[in-house]
């Protein structure tokens, strides 16, 4: 199937939502923050969104449980201002816990990186178009047809061989 055909396909597909933090890196990623600096909920909220880019922003359903998580696991505590507005701040054993997970947090930092760098460099721009035509080639193949083991497999070895070609460029 030609290029052109499959960024045609690319509208008329719905998009599946696609998790963006897996389990516990939104609370990594929080606590992070916080150990930079005490916040407020809108600030966690603001840099959240920075650092993963693309037109990304956690809404108040997101942050909000997670901040009560990691007040009940004791890793922040939060005081009224005189404002009258909760700012959160790391404890000692948010430090602790931070610096345990130190590699998990790199990992999703430079994950993140890495996609705002795809989504926002337009030297990137024929990287992301083919990523998204992968995307979508498969999204067509797994709705469209009758896989066999076979199929499955030669599949996930052209993907692996791509990632292969690309890791020695």
């Amino acid at each position: 199937m030609p290029n052109s055909e499959l960024v045609v396909d690319i509208g008329s597909i719905a998009k599946p939502r696609k998790r963006l933090f897996e389990a516990g890196h939104m609370k990594l990623l929080v606590l992070n923050l916080i150990a930079q600096a005490p916040k407020f909920s809108y600030d966690i909220i603001k840099d959240v969104g920075t650092v993963v880019g693309g037109g990304y922003t956690p809404s108040t359903g997101t942050i909000y449980p997670t901040l009560n998580y990691l007040e009940e696991q004791h890793y922040i505590r939060s005081a009224l201002n005189v404002d009258e507005r909760k700012q959160y701040s790391i404890t000692s054993a948010g430090i602790a816990h931070l610096e345990a997970e130190q590699a998990t947090v790199e990992k999703i930092l430079c994950r993140f990186d890495t996609r705002k760098q795809i989504h926002n460099n337009e030297q990137f721009i024929d990287i992301k178009r083919a990523m998204e035509n992968l995307k979508t080639s498969l999204r067509l193949k797994l709705s469209h047809a009758e896989l066999s083991s076979k199929d499955v497999q030669e599949i996930a070895e052209q993907i692996d061989q791509a990632a292969v070609n690309i890791a020695r460029m």
